[in-house]
């Protein structure tokens, strides 16, 4: 199975001025655009992290996942929360491709687990050594306002963590901020069974 971001998050939309201020930057300093490289990497690797340890999608972006076979009559899709599937597509060994029809699946949402189901039956078989390839979009929105706020706030922290520290001689202590733990805990995933139903 791999998963690819196929639309990054747009840097427009990533708080840095909101990150200025929450590092306190001096009025000068902070207007004069410097530092906007160095707080967007920042940003962007907090987002990774927290991403990649509570299973969510924060900011809303395409994502194409290709797998080998479906686990269950319901595939639980990799990261969550899903607005919508765009599309399935069957490829068989030597690449020929069949779009399946919409009205063929179906997105089963949940906060946690969101599923991707046939309709009125199993999903479409995949081919013999082929793949299936899953278009879908993730995340609690477009806008940094969409994502909720003790998210916002745990990645600014984290944010600032790695700005603090850039220039880390490695003295510091390995993994999350025992405050951006506590904001995230409740949004972690459990997986159990490797994404199986129960």
């Amino acid at each position: 199975m791999m998963l690819t971001e196929e639309t990054p998050v747009p840097s427009l939309a990533l708080p840095v001025e909101e990150m200025k201020h929450h590092l306190r930057m001096g009025s000068g300093f902070a207007e004069d655009g410097l530092q906007d490289g160095l707080i967007e990497t920042h940003l962007r690797a907090a987002l990774a992290a927290i991403e990649g340890r509570i299973g969510k999608m924060l900011f809303q972006r395409r994502f194409l996942w290709v797998l080998e076979g479906w686990r269950d009559e319901e595939q639980a899709l990799p990261v969550a929360p899903v607005s919508s599937v765009v599309s399935v597509t069957l490829a068989d060994a030597a690449g020929g491709e069949v779009v399946v029809p919409a009205g063929a699946f179906r997105l089963v949402k949940d906060l946690h687990r969101p599923r991707l189901a046939g309709r009125g039956g199993a999903l479409p078989a995949i081919p013999g050594e082929g793949v299936a390839k899953v278009v879908f979009e993730a995340g609690f929105g477009p806008a940094w306002t969409d994502i909720p706020v003790d998210l916002r706030q745990a990645v600014l922290l984290l944010a600032g963590e790695y700005y603090e520290h850039r220039h880390d001689d490695g003295a510091q202590a390995a993994g999350l901020p025992f405050g951006v733990v506590a904001l995230i805990e409740r949004w972690r995933t459990v997986r159990i069974l490797g994404g199986g139903r129960k």
